[in-house]
């Protein structure tokens, strides 16, 4: 759902900013087989060829060197440059951004692993910032953990399409509107967005995409000095990932994809999946509090709980809700302000609280919520470019969009599987109704012929990324191999399950192939 909840990322980092522990360094238990042996599976020491590029025109790039300095607390950063624009070599070019934390252990240092959180718009340099709490002890004492900042996003040429006051009024916004005024703006704000982005970024609007960003990450292999590519990503990461694998099946390592998002579907089945995805989370938070809370504020049953949350949506809608500051929380930020906490259940107390606190007439806490969804801070700025680097990046992968007046005959589909949030999924199907540029670079299906085994992760209860794309996604790769995890929230590594932590461990590092279908 583009208009407001493809932004399929790792929020983990981010919900620890209203107070919450840091995850747990995960102990590993049984759960991979040992059927194929370390050897089997390229490893990512470097040879000589790793700087061969794909064609002449590309060499200065991938035959560049890193100048890592010290940056933030002790990491070490770098720029790396590629081309805007791949069909004209001797063009523009362009600087990622880089951070890396090097590997705790040298002694014991494999290599090179790239991570990417998602978005698309996340920068990947905070991803590999935070990998204390992202990763595990064992990939932290072997790896060098490397992010970037893909192009258009943080602090790569990032793609600028609004103002800070503009995407305040676009986040606010009632995201399914059900009057005439509210659908004016609506349709108003998609065309300041789609003429935003081409009038402040110019030609970068146009570059982009997944498929060029994928090939910036052979880029960046090569300048890492790695044969084949060791890579984790998560979320819209694993598109990327994936994305990786079909083009340079031969140059991929070990690749992890967790939270894995399907690249066989169009964006009405993704929407209306991912709106399912959201009310099996919701459903299921509301049902642990019936459950497992003396008094639970919602009700005492799943129905009463989803009718209340249900009923404070609409109020809101009819009347924003004044809050400690000078804002109110709107529709909005009402959204995204359920919706952030669904993505991990140690938050799902945060979600209460803020929920209790609206109920009560007070919107403060929600819009905290919304405002760290969107990287907003306190002074009315935004801490990234998150916001038009997904609208900017998903729209020019597929500016497949339907109009206003077709969205009446979606809502029936929507509102079926998600009863709480299908009219908001179902009007992004127009997000991308103002998108004004296209690309060369299409969007695709993947199967990465020739590529070694792929881990694909999926959670059962997962409210982003459902784990049917990541039973789809591993069957469309020829090498994919699948994990299930059975849980709540976003991804399946790091998130309190040794058995999934064993299996991707035991992969990376020792090149141990889980069974596929292996069940967590």
């Amino acid at each position: 759902m583009r208009r407001v909840l493809v932004a399929v990322l790792v929020v983990a980092m981010l919900l620890a900013a209203v107070g919450a522990t840091a995850l747990l360094l995960l102990s590993s238990s049984d759960g991979t087989n040992s059927s194929t042996s370390p050897s089997e599976v390229p490893t990512t020491t470097p040879e000589p060829s790793a700087t061969r590029a794909p064609s002449p025109g590309l060499a200065r790039f991938y035959t560049q060197r890193l100048d890592w300095s010290s940056c933030r607390d002790g990491d070490l950063c770098a720029r790396l440059t590629v081309p805007l624009d791949y069909q004209h070599l001797d063009g523009r070019t362009i600087d990622l951004a880089l951070l890396k934390v090097p590997a705790q252990d040298p002694a014991q240092r494999i290599g090179s692993l790239v991570v990417n959180s998602g978005g698309p718009g996340a920068p990947g340099t905070d991803y590999a910032a935070g990998a204390s709490q992202a990763f595990g002890q064992p990939l932290l004492d072997r790896f060098d953990i490397v992010g970037f900042d893909p192009r258009g996003t943080g602090s790569s040429d990032p793609v600028d399409c609004l103002s800070n006051a503009q995407l305040d009024g676009y986040v606010a916004a009632d995201p399914s509107p059900d009057t005439a005024a509210e659908r004016a703006t609506y349709a108003g704000i998609l065309r300041t967005f789609g003429r935003g982005c081409v009038q402040r970024s110019g030609d970068l609007a146009a570059h982009v995409s997944t498929v060029e960003a994928a090939r910036d990450m052979d880029v960046l292999r090569a300048a890492l000095g790695e044969s084949r590519l060791t890579y984790f990503g998560a979320s819209y990461g694993t598109k990327l990932g994936a994305t990786y694998a079909d083009l340079f099946p031969h140059r991929a390592g070990r690749l992890v994809l967790d939270g894995a998002v399907d690249l066989s579907i169009g964006p009405r089945e993704l929407a209306l999946e991912q709106a399912g995805g959201f009310e099996t989370a919701l459903r299921a938070y509301v049902q642990d509090c019936v459950d497992h809370t003396d008094g639970c504020f919602l009700g005492s049953t799943l129905d009463e709980g989803l009718a209340k949350i249900s009923s404070l949506l609409t109020r809101i809608d009819a009347q924003p809700l004044p809050t400690s500051s000078d804002r109110q929380l709107q529709i909005g930020n009402a959204f995204y302000g359920i919706a952030l906490p669904l993505y991990d259940r140690q938050y799902w107390y945060v979600l209460s609280a803020a929920l209790q606190q609206a109920m009560s007439g007070d919107g403060s806490t929600l819009l905290k919520l919304s405002d760290l969804y969107n990287s907003r801070d306190d002074s009315g700025g935004y801490g990234n470019n998150l916001i038009e680097a997904l609208y900017a990046i998903s729209c020019l992968d597929d500016p497949t969009a339907i109009s206003p007046a077709q969205v009446p005959a979606e809502l029936p589909a929507f509102e079926k599987v998600s009863p709480t949030f299908g009219d908001v999924f179902a009007w992004g199907l127009t997000t991308c109704d103002g998108w004004q540029v296209k690309s060369g670079a299409r969007d695709r299906s993947v199967h990465a012929k020739g590529a070694p085994p792929i881990v694909v992760i999926g959670t059962t209860r997962d409210p982003a990324t459902p784990m049917k794309w990541a039973v789809d996604l591993a069957h469309q790769l020829d090498s994919g191999v699948l994990i299930r995890r059975d849980g709540d929230g976003h991804t399946g590594y790091h998130a309190g399950n040794e058995c999934v932590d064993r299996a991707v461990e035991g992969y990376l590092i020792d090149g141990t192939v889980p069974k596929d279908g292996l069940s967590c």
